[in-house]
């Protein structure tokens, strides 16, 4: 069976992202990767906390934690936001590739730019909007009742993520514009691995 690939295993490029760009773009593009992948494991972690406590509470004490909903509303905001980008980054988002594979490799480069830079423009536009509806919440002026924050905080975290997501789909159509080989995000080249072990 195939499946979905990178030029290293996926262990590899969970544990260690190295950008494909150069110099300084590619440190900050590693830092981002890194400070991702703790936002992502931190928020697991925390909304798991937060879910085994509350049942905890409920049993042993009959009675919820009143604020652990709200705060699973927000991890589940963040961890969403967050992972868009870093699935962007490793290459893991979900392709409809029929078309795609069936292409030489020429038209599967020239097809890739045009779906990284289509994709980048629409993470901008989604930005965009999702900025406006922050400022609408804002001037609303409404808060979480258990928390008592301002709930457009609690969304900040999307403007975040379209903008890291839509900056690292444009950086993966120049890669893919100044490279020979094609790519699926900056660091994760396009290609198939054989997953089938031999008897």
């Amino acid at each position: 069976m195939l499946i979905g690939s990178a030029d290293m295993t996926d262990e590899e490029s969970e544990k260690h992202y190295r950008s494909g760009l150069p110099g300084f773009l590619g440190t900050i593009d590693t830092f981002i990767s890194k400070l991702e992948a703790v936002i992502l494991a931190l928020g697991v972690l925390l909304m798991a906390f937060n879910t085994i406590a509350n049942v905890i509470a409920r049993f042993v004490f009959g009675d919820s934690i009143y604020f652990s909903g709200e705060i699973n509303r927000i991890l589940i905001i963040m961890i969403t936001f967050a992972g868009i980008g870093y699935a962007a980054r490793h290459g893991r988002h979900i392709r409809m590739s029929a078309i795609y594979d069936a292409l030489p490799v020429g038209g599967r480069k020239v097809l890739m730019i045009i779906i990284a830079f289509l994709t980048s423009l629409v993470m901008f536009f989604l930005l965009y909007y999702s900025v406006i509806y922050i400022l609408d919440l804002h001037s609303k002026g409404r808060i979480l009742p258990a928390l008592g924050f301002p709930i457009w905080t609690i969304y900040v975290w999307a403007p975040l993520g379209f903008l890291i997501t839509g900056i690292q789909y444009l950086l993966t159509a120049i890669k893919n514009l100044t490279s020979r080989d094609v790519y699926l995000s900056t660091g994760v080249l396009d290609g198939y691995k054989d997953t089938e072990t031999e008897v």
